[in-house]
């Protein structure tokens, strides 16, 4: 499929496939001999995982850290991993930069709190 269709069944922009390519996060499709971008259903699971995970608060460059991974996260059903430490890697990474920011609004919202109460 061309890559406006492709990009409609992922729920992405045509930009966005193009983006994801050039960032590593998407293999360079094949192209037609017009020269045009041909992807493959896998392709668009890929697009529509991508999304999820950047849903999910990773950011791209946390994506490139193991993009040649990521299938494995599409796998259904998907692979056990071996525990590993809170604080080790991207998703333990993801984690504690989740954490400092409920802090931060914690904090905020208390101030706000405590002068909307003078």
């Amino acid at each position: 499929m061309r890559i406006g269709e492709a990009a409609a069944a992922a729920g992405a922009t045509p930009r966005a496939l193009r983006f994801y390519e050039q960032r590593g996060l998407l293999a360079p499709p094949a192209r037609t001999a017009a020269g045009q971008r041909e992807y493959a259903p896998g392709d668009v699971a890929r697009v529509r995982l991508i999304r999820e995970l950047l849903a999910m608060g990773f950011t791209v460059e946390d994506l490139r850290e193991c993009a040649d991974r990521l299938h494995l996260l599409g796998a259904r059903p998907r692979p056990r991993c071996a525990p590993a430490a809170p604080s080790g890697g991207i998703v333990g990474r993801r984690i504690a930069a989740l954490d400092a920011e409920i802090s931060r609004l914690t904090h905020l919202r208390d101030a706000l709190a405590e002068e909307a109460s003078r």
